[in-house]
């Protein structure tokens, strides 16, 4: 059965606002992360909506507000391709973000897709493993994980009817996805779903019945995979757009925030 979970979705006007909102959120979760525990461990996305967040954390007054020096940033998954290459999540944060903001470069923590899938899937693991001293089969428990979700309901690179879905023990895996002909690499969703904060950042009218569908649609993980995130917290939140959240309940009094209860 799937865990309840309260959902909290926040609307904006705008793709802008959207983005200025996941910068507030990203330079808050790190400082609180990095005041509570003396590190910040974080799990970010590729995609249009995250870009629009790395370019504005790169400059004030957001570049300030985050303690580099305590980042561990790890990514949610990765295409099969070398850094440098266009598909790249890595070269698109890299551009957007990396340099130009002062992280360490011991403390970013790519996914290695140049190399063959199943391959870095275990780097990757071990990468976590040894980052976050796991023993067992401890799973890690990021502080933030920020999520994408496609117009066919995936998320991260979990996608419908692919074998990820049914992967309960591995940290990270590699995902043949047959509807593209490629492989990616990705957390799995038990990994995703143990993040002490978990957000999806969806923004476009082309969203909106996909968005719809997966929270107030049957439960059908393996048609919307969206749906089989359930944080242990029991919260999830989600910053949408106006377009995008068109088909959701409007929220109370006119605000700005919706909420939804998962059963």
């Amino acid at each position: 059965m799937p865990r309840p979970t309260s959902v909290t979705y926040q609307v904006y006007s705008t793709p802008a606002k959207v983005a200025e909102a996941a910068a507030e959120l990203f330079a808050s979760a790190v400082a609180g992360a990095a005041n509570a525990r003396g590190i910040a461990r974080v799990a970010i996305s590729g995609g249009t909506t995250p870009k629009a967040m790395f370019v504005l954390l790169a400059s004030e007054p957001f570049a300030s507000k985050v303690p580099w020096d305590k980042l561990d940033l790890y990514w949610v998954d990765e295409r099969c391709v070398p850094p440098d290459d266009a598909e790249s999540n890595y070269r698109m944060t890299r551009e957007a973000l990396l340099s130009k903001v002062p992280l360490p470069v011991e403390r970013i923590h790519r996914m290695e897709g140049d190399l063959e899938p199943e391959v870095a899937a275990a780097r990757y693991e071990a990468a976590i493993r040894n980052g976050f001293k796991l023993e067992g089969a401890q799973t890690p428990t990021f502080d933030l994980v920020l999520l994408g979700m496609g117009d066919d309901g995936h998320t991260a690179s979990l996608f419908p009817h692919t074998e990820a879905l049914n992967d309960m023990t591995h940290i990270v895996v590699a995902n043949y996805v047959p509807q593209k002909d490629t492989w990616r690499v990705t957390l799995t969703w038990p990994v995703i779903n143990q993040g002490r904060e978990v957000v999806f950042l969806i923004e476009g009218e082309k969203k909106a019945q996909v968005l719809h569908d997966v929270f107030e649609g049957p439960y059908q993980p393996e048609v919307y995979p969206s749906q089989i995130i359930r944080p242990a917290s029991g919260k999830l939140t989600l910053l949408l757009d106006k377009a995008a959240a068109a088909k959701l309940p409007a929220p109370a009094d006119g605000g700005s925030t919706g909420t939804l209860e998962l059963k």
